[in-house]
């Protein structure tokens, strides 16, 4: 077992099952659907009133939107694993030990060395390599507008990570290898972004456009990096912190930095790749089991 990867010793709680259906509180496929019912339910009222996220409407659909996975993941965890998986929970959020010293370099490390490389790709290809973002090159004559950066590098990831990382893959891990649930995973997570393509104001519908190489750049990139974020994950004793983290600066990066996405995104795959192939694909850590949130007891 890795350093610091600890079992944690609570008990699943007896789970009783969805309305009259035979589906489990526990089972992850239960969060999803209320996840994508309440993110779903706030985009895709905006697409139908045509409502763009520049406006008031806009701005709270586009945040209510982004709670579900995070209200989805407490209120799970509190369904599934009872008071004390609920203490755990919050643990795993509060204590930075978990993710130590190394790790934490590791994190920071990551997105600049995917950006530079991928920079360097750009450039001897014949690109323009990197550019400041947009936001960096207006901030010298208008300060605020670095703040969609600092935006998207802390709300989005804490709201999501409560929920995707802190408690879905837990419940993915239980039953498929940390590969196949980060595979589950990421796909989940990339579909869950789709309404955004549709919502005037967002980036996705204003920079990126819908199925175009830009969007299944993205689409393959949010996969690579759930497999990247689950080799942290299990790296670092289950920390959501830890992730929290790594999720923002990946945004923050690629807020500031900006570089091409036929380059971008498939160093991040590569990188995915070259992680599963060194530390394997059952947990991507050097350990025969990844850390659990109970014991093997149902």
């Amino acid at each position: 077992m890795c350093p610091g990867m600890a079992y944690a010793s609570m008990q699943e709680t007896e789970n009783p099952t969805i309305g009259r259906t035979s589906i489990s509180t526990g089972n992850p496929w239960a969060f999803f659907g209320v996840t994508y019912t309440i993110t779903w339910g706030c985009w895709l009222s905006a697409i139908v009133l045509g409502v763009s996220f520049d406006t008031a409407l806009g701005a709270v659909l586009l945040l209510v939107g982004l709670v579900g996975p995070g209200a989805a993941g407490v209120g799970f965890a509190y369904l599934v694993y009872g008071k004390e998986g609920l203490a755990d929970f919050w643990d795993r959020i509060k204590q930075v030990r978990r993710i130590g010293v190394r790790w934490f370099l590791v994190i920071l490390l990551i997105p600049v060395v995917v950006t530079v490389v991928a920079a360097i790709v750009d450039s001897l290809l014949g690109g323009p390599g990197v550019a400041w973002g947009e936001g960096v090159q207006q901030s010298r004559v208008n300060p605020l507008a670095i703040l969609p950066a600092l935006f998207f590098a802390t709300l989005p990831p804490i709201l999501e990570e409560l929920g995707w990382r802190g408690y879905a893959l837990d419940r993915l891990q239980l039953n498929w290898s940390a590969f196949v649930a980060s595979l589950l995973l990421g796909i989940v997570w990339a579909a869950w972004h789709l309404p955004l393509f549709f919502i005037e104001g967002s980036f996705q519908r204003e920079v990126v456009g819908f199925a175009t190489l830009g969007f299944w750049l993205f689409m393959i990139g949010t996969v690579a990096l759930s497999v990247i974020f689950t080799w942290v994950y299990n790296h670092t004793s289950r920390s959501i912190l830890g992730i929290i983290v790594l999720h923002g600066w990946v945004n923050f990066v690629s807020e500031t930095v900006e570089v091409a996405d036929q380059f971008y995104y498939p160093i991040w795959v590569l990188s995915a790749v070259l992680i599963v192939l060194i530390w394997g694909a059952k947990t991507m850590t050097n350990a025969d089991d990844v850390p659990r949130p109970l014991l093997a007891a149902d």
